[in-house]
């Protein structure tokens, strides 16, 4: 009988939120400029650091990417999972109080003190801290992703 019940409240919440939860057109983040700008920055490879997707695509943290299919980057619907998942880990508007942008920051730049991936970002001024930044306070747009 309790199966019956979860199976039920699954349903529901498949059929209120989508399969992969909140959709992108509720959400005040855009998905364009995070799919062109924000998620090339994961797949980067950074000086004395693993990118991203390294650690971010096979692990249990609340910051869990797919696995991109190929060098180029995701599918489409690899995409928009993505964006759920790091939308989840911004505060709109509030760049400071983003998870997603803080644990990777140094200490002595206004981050976290942990993240087991080391400090991917020595300071705001990193233009890939800036652009998530961008992305996080409404920056909208579907140009290129920003040679950095």
């Amino acid at each position: 009988m309790q199966r019956s019940h979860l199976q039920l409240a699954l349903v529901l919440a498949v059929a209120t939120f989508g399969a992969t939860g909140v959709q992108a057109a509720d959400s005040p983040l855009d998905y364009q400029y995070f799919k062109t700008r924000v998620e090339p920055i994961f797949m980067k490879k950074r000086p004395d650091h693993a990118r991203c997707i390294v650690c971010h695509t096979d692990n249990n943290s609340a910051f869990r990417l797919e696995k991109p299919e190929n060098d180029k980057g995701w599918s489409e619907a690899a995409s928009r999972k993505n964006f759920q998942q790091v939308s989840a880990l911004v505060t709109p508007g509030s760049p400071d109080k983003s998870h997603l942008l803080n644990y990777p920051l140094a200490p002595e730049a206004g981050g976290g003190i942990y993240h087991s991936g080391g400090r991917q970002f020595a300071s705001k001024e990193d233009p890939d801290w800036k652009t998530i930044a961008a992305w996080v306070n409404g920056a909208k747009g579907t140009g290129a992703a920003a040679s950095n």
